[in-house]
């Protein structure tokens, strides 16, 4: 069984938050060691993004979903930095602007997916109107449970209109947080990252974790998957989400498309210059 296959929420399964150890880094046993897999896996994933975007017929949506600190922008930065910009972009979503709070909630989602031959990496994504309102009690039950099926149709039809989703929860557990928080007080290059709002969320874990297992369960789909990494070790996060991403393009068999001109006849008339250029 591949690594991706052994880590995915099977559809339809209850996954128990606490019962997957954060610090895990599978048979990796240092930072070290894994760093040659890291290289390879990125090496890797630049020509696969490069075959995607000549194929031009499929794309590749990425959601990352963790708690405060959890290594979303990390993850973006060390494994999403080997791609080549002119195809890929991050998308972000912060609280609705009120234009955005004025249609349903997938209206600022649709907007963002990728199109053809493209790579886009959600920072948060739609998951925040399920998660969120659910902990805070500003929606009602029925509404959420609506939501995600709204949610898997939504899915549904970006992987038949070509889109390959892949999902992934960054699992740091709430003393890993903590030590981050810690961290960004000291570093002048993060104080700028501290909020009111990360010390008290940190209120809510309990309930962000039921609200995040309910999401897995609902919405981890064969065609949209969800991976649960864990990310205490942001060096096995790296290690496991380049991975997975490189082993699920590898699967789609791309192929260059074919010269729209004659090759024959462009070598001649390149012969043709080159010798006129000499003479």
């Amino acid at each position: 069984m591949s690594f991706r296959r052994a880590i995915a929420v099977a559809p339809g399964s209850r996954v128990r938050l606490d019962a997957i150890d954060p610090s895990d880094t599978g048979k990796h046993g240092s930072e070290d060691e894994a760093q040659a897999t890291i290289a390879e896996d990125l090496a890797r994933l630049a020509k696969l993004q490069y075959r995607l975007y000549a194929e031009n017929e499929r794309s590749l949506l990425i959601v990352l979903q963790a708690p405060d600190a959890g290594g979303k922008d990390g993850t973006i930065r060390h494994v999403f930095g080997a791609l080549n910009p002119q195809g890929a972009s991050v998308q972000a979503f912060k609280v609705p602007t009120a234009e955005e709070a004025a249609h349903d909630f997938l209206w600022r989602i649709h907007a963002a997916t990728p199109g053809r031959g493209r790579i886009v990496i959600f920072n948060r994504s739609h998951y925040e109107d399920v998660l969120v309102p659910r902990v805070h009690h500003t929606v009602p039950k029925e509404t959420i449970a609506k939501r995600y099926d709204r949610i898997n149709e939504f899915e549904k039809n970006l992987v038949q209109a070509g889109t390959l989703i892949l999902k992934f929860y960054l699992h740091i557990s709430a003393d890993e947080q903590l030590q981050r928080f810690e961290a960004r007080l000291e570093d002048p290059h993060k104080q700028w990252k501290i909020s009111e709002a990360d010390y008290a969320e940190r209120a809510y874990w309990d309930d962000y974790c039921k609200a995040f297992e309910d999401a897995f369960e609902r919405t981890s789909t064969r065609r949209a998957p969800w991976f649960v990494i864990p990310a205490n070790h942001k060096w096995f996060r790296n290690l496991a989400v380049a991975r997975i991403v490189t082993d699920a393009l590898d699967d789609l068999d791309m192929k260059y498309p074919k010269p729209s001109v004659d090759l024959e006849e462009m070598r001649r008339r390149f012969h043709a210059a080159a010798t006129a250029a000499k003479g």
